[in-house]
């Protein structure tokens, strides 16, 4: 994933995993995209925010849904988390996620980190769905 992602880097980046809702993170144990971010960060020694966004609102399971659906689902889900937002400020944001289905979870945290000062955001997925699937 890092050297597929190596024309992405930049100094001083923010590395931010997408987030998850504590009562999913709870059924889980884990957030895949966090633990990949970190990866990130071991790999490249960027500086990696684990909790720079935060979901405070409980969405259901995407899966099935459509592109605007998705989109309209995750309208103000996402936010930035107050005590971290100031570290988007003038910075490159790549964003971190285990896999991209039609983009809308990635374009709600993009959107939220520009609103928060971010220059320029960057995504790195482990995966992507196929258009067709």
């Amino acid at each position: 994933m890092v050297q597929s992602g190596r024309d992405l880097f930049r100094d001083n980046m923010l590395v931010a995993p997408v987030p998850l809702h504590w009562t999913r993170l709870l059924k889980r144990r884990y957030n895949q995209s966090a633990l990949l971010a970190h990866h990130v960060g071991r790999e490249t020694g960027l500086q990696v925010c684990p909790d720079l966004l935060v979901r405070p609102v409980r969405t259901p399971i995407l899966d099935g849904k459509t592109a605007a659906e998705r989109a309209r689902t995750l309208e103000d889900v996402i936010v930035a988390h107050p005590k971290r937002r100031h570290r988007m400020q003038g910075r490159d944001v790549l964003l971190v996620d285990d896999v991209m289905t039609s983009g809308a979870t990635l374009s709600a945290c993009a959107s939220v980190c520009l609103a928060s000062g971010a220059n320029h955001i960057f995504v790195l997925t482990l995966a992507r769905v196929a258009k067709d699937a």
